[in-house]
């Protein structure tokens, strides 16, 4: 702590030579003591690096050569046992920080995705079996448990990453390239960085502090040792840090945290509507200051935005006093909350700013969603569908406005899978029959027809086929 002190005397000093006119030549001084010599960033990075953990995992892929699925390649070269699927167990590494005393761990989706084994090691070099109680890929967020026994792990205090500017000094702990713990530090080059990383919430802070691979799932923390953000991505050309680096903002973390300490499924409050960002153009015709907020032009009837009294042509400018530029912004400031309560959102309405109140509510699931595996001899043979609900496009990151069926998962290997179907495809027509429901769909599948005609949506664009029965 005397350290740190040290080090905001002397930045004290350097504010008050610049205020009085002075030059950086005038204030150069010889150290006068050792203390001087050996400010550092250690206090604090002895404090945090306890907290941070290793992550490794193990999974068997199968791996089958592909022209084995080529008619004329078989009739010239025979199966000869190529055709066989061969299994092997891949290994990857990232980060983690211990938030809870208990032994609970959050780290990125990524990270842990489809992993049989989990072991997380200590910065001690003990080894723990982890296992997933959170997994959610929408927030790249996971919240892992390892049993410690009746020993209380060291953990990291979350800050509140709104009080976090651009300028303040950062430090990232993690495991880059499996080479050990490391740290590395830099600054917030920017906050609120949307459009970019592997998470539907793109809402992160921005650092040059080095982050390469392995260091995902790790912390990047502040200088009193509290965890601002989870390392998550970067933009990079060849694999190594360029000094853009992208962390998942500690009120997020929280948010997934609580929702493992509460059952371990995660929830998020909707509004019920959807728009588009402010652009310059559109900016000048609704008498804003500057491109700003989110104009909306879809609501849904009697959803929590409609009931607040959102018009379509309404601007969102904030939730909560927090501002928003765009779609992603305010996604991310309405799944920070909890269900239940209500939050304020600043509205630009024909020149005028004003406040409303809006409930945070669960999406329904109207209609039900009566999941289904396909099955049979069918094109969609393999594929898992539900109906579309608030619920389910919250779940998935589609706009609430959708109706109609929809594929949420697709077995690998399957007549889905060969055929090219993948999961958020919408099922919109078979045969001529416009689809509303998964009954309906398995109901057209098992009638008698020549040919299979299908069209589906994928990314707002409209897909069409014929194959042969």
């Amino acid at each position: 702590m005397k350290r740190l002190l040290n080090a905001a005397a002397a930045a004290c000093l350097a504010s008050l030579a610049l205020t009085h006119g002075l030059h950086a030549e005038e204030i150069r001084t010889v150290p006068s003591s050792q203390e001087q010599v050996q400010l550092s960033f250690a206090p604090v990075v002895k404090q945090a690096t306890p907290a941070v953990v290793n992550v490794f995992t193990r999974k068997t892929v199968t791996v089958r050569n592909p022209l084995m699925d080529d008619p004329l390649f078989r009739r010239f070269f025979g199966d000869q046992g190529r055709g066989i699927p061969r299994e092997r167990v891949e290994s990857s590494l990232g980060s983690g920080v211990i938030v809870g005393a208990d032994g609970t761990i959050v780290t990125n989706n990524h990270v842990i995705e489809g992993a049989d084994e989990i072991t997380v090691a200590l910065s001690d070099a003990r080894e723990f079996e982890a296992k997933v109680q959170i997994a959610d890929p929408r927030t790249d967020l996971a919240i892992l448990k390892i049993d410690p026994g009746k020993e209380q792990l060291p953990t990291l205090t979350l800050a509140d990453s709104d009080g976090v500017e651009v300028g303040d000094i950062v430090l990232a702990i993690g495991n880059p390239f499996g080479v050990g713990q490391t740290v590395t530090q830099g600054i917030v080059s920017a906050v609120a960085r949307t459009q970019v990383g592997v998470s539907d919430y793109r809402f992160f802070i921005q650092t040059d502090a080095a982050i390469n691979p392995g260091n995902s799932g790790g912390a990047l923390i502040d200088l009193k040792g509290r965890l601002v953000g989870v390392n998550s991505s970067i933009y990079s050309r060849d694999g190594g840090s360029l000094g853009i680096g992208f962390a998942i903002p500690s009120a997020m973390v929280r948010s997934v945290i609580q929702a493992a300490r509460n059952g371990g499924r995660v929830v998020r409050p909707w509004l019920g509507a959807s728009g588009q960002p402010v652009t310059q153009d559109i900016a000048g015709g609704l008498g804003l200051d500057r491109p700003r907020g989110v104009l909306v032009n879809n609501l849904v009837p009697d959803g929590p935005a409609t009931r607040a009294g959102i018009k379509v042509g309404d601007v969102i400018l904030s939730v909560d006093g927090h501002p928003v530029q765009d779609e992603d912004a305010l996604s991310f400031r309405l799944a920070t909350h909890d269900i239940g309560g209500t939050i304020g959102l600043g509205v630009w309405r024909k020149g005028q700013e004003l406040t409303l109140t809006a409930a945070l509510e669960a999406p329904p699931e109207k209609p039900a969603r009566d999941q289904r595996l396909i099955e049979g001899r069918n094109p969609f043979a393999g594929a898992t569908v539900v109906n579309l609900s608030p619920a389910v496009a919250e779940e998935i990151g589609r706009s609430y406005g959708d109706s109609g069926v929809i594929i949420t998962e697709v077995s690998s290997g399957a007549p889905a899978d060969r055929i090219g179907f993948q999961v958020g495809d919408r099922i919109l027509k078979l045969n001529d029959v416009e689809i509303t429901s998964t009954k309906e769909l398995a109901d057209v599948i098992a009638a008698p027809s020549r040919a299979w005609r299908i069209s589906i949506e994928r990314g707002g664009r409209e897909i069409s086929t014929v194959l042969p029965r």
